[in-house]
């Protein structure tokens, strides 16, 4: 009986430190755009290799004994590789062939589609308003894929919305399946970080030219490394592993808001009828899909109790 109050306890605490994440995510788009020039590969690899260097150090204090908690199955490692590398790669696609504001937003639908996976790996019957919040989202979605820039080339304004599409499915197929891994512990992301750097080296050789960074470009490629790319996928294992995944799909949608914000605020967005539009028919989605949904808390089924 006193267990319960603690895993409780244990459940909000780690969904607490997803919400780290989520903050952290938000500054992603933004300190994107500030390293315009850097190939979307390169950009990658130099982000994650910033990361994995944290990491040694980090765990290098303990010596050999500090990287015992990268010896894992196979299955980990590739799937926190897929989850991060390949949203990465995509991400960067997107934001570098496509208005950032936009490819942001598409790539937000992330948070509503967990609460729907999250629902069916349950076991759940899909509510009547998650399938309402579901096409909410997907309007949003289709608004935004209608505009056309006329200064960016039609085909890869398309593939940049494509790209950060699927961004989504795969962020949120990952922080579902990564709930069956609770035991690993998160140190493994230094690991998957050093993975994600030497893939994106490899296709950044074989696809494009390096372009020397600048001091500010450096500065933005160290911030990303330590925070969005580094910190925020620590803080995320953790948080999908052992909290709320329904509470966390709902409160990530605050990142979009600063994001877009944030984007606004430095000239890389209009908030005009194009971008607020879209965003509220996102936005409105998510809250009605997570809103009072009774999912099932049981032990052995529900992928989203409190457990």
């Amino acid at each position: 009986m006193t267990q319960a109050p603690s895993r409780v306890r244990n459940a909000r605490s780690a969904t607490a430190v997803g919400v780290i994440a989520i903050f952290l995510w938000s500054c992603l788009a933004l300190l994107t755009t500030l390293t315009e020039g850097i190939p979307p590969f390169e950009l990658l690899t130099l982000s994650f290799a910033v990361a994995f260097v944290a990491s040694l150090l980090i765990l290098g204090r303990r010596g050999l004994a500090g990287f015992s908690s990268w010896r894992q199955p196979w299955a980990v490692w590739t799937t926190g590789f897929v989850g991060i590398f390949v949203y990465h790669g995509l991400y960067f696609f997107a934001l570098k062939v496509a208005p950032a504001a936009e490819a942001s937003l598409i790539n937000y639908l992330w948070p509503l589609m967990l609460v729907l996976l999250s629902a069916y790996a349950a076991g759940e019957k899909l509510h009547r308003r998650q399938a309402l919040g579901a096409l909410l989202g997907l309007a949003g979605t289709a608004f935004i894929m209608q505009q056309r820039a006329t200064h960016t080339d039609a085909t890869m304004l398309i593939a940049g919305y494509l790209a950060a599409l699927g961004c989504a499915l795969i962020w949120a197929g990952y922080s579902v399946f990564n709930r069956r891994f609770k035991e690993v512990p998160s140190s493994i992301i230094g690991g998957i970080c050093g993975m994600s750097a030497a893939a994106g080296l490899v296709c950044h050789l074989a696809l494009e030219t390096t372009v020397s960074p600048n001091l500010n470009q450096w500065a933005a490629i160290v911030i990303l490394g330590l925070g969005p790319a580094g910190l925020a996928f620590f803080a995320w294992d953790h948080a999908t592993k052992h909290g709320n995944l329904a509470t966390l799909g709902a409160l990530s949608y605050l990142a979009p808001l600063i994001s877009t914000l944030l984007l606004i605020v430095v000239g890389q967005g209009q908030a005009g009828a194009i971008l607020i539009v879209p965003a509220l028919l996102i936005i409105t989605g998510a809250v009605i899909a997570t809103a009072k949904v009774p999912f099932k808390t049981t032990r052995q089924r529900s992928i989203v109790s409190h457990e």
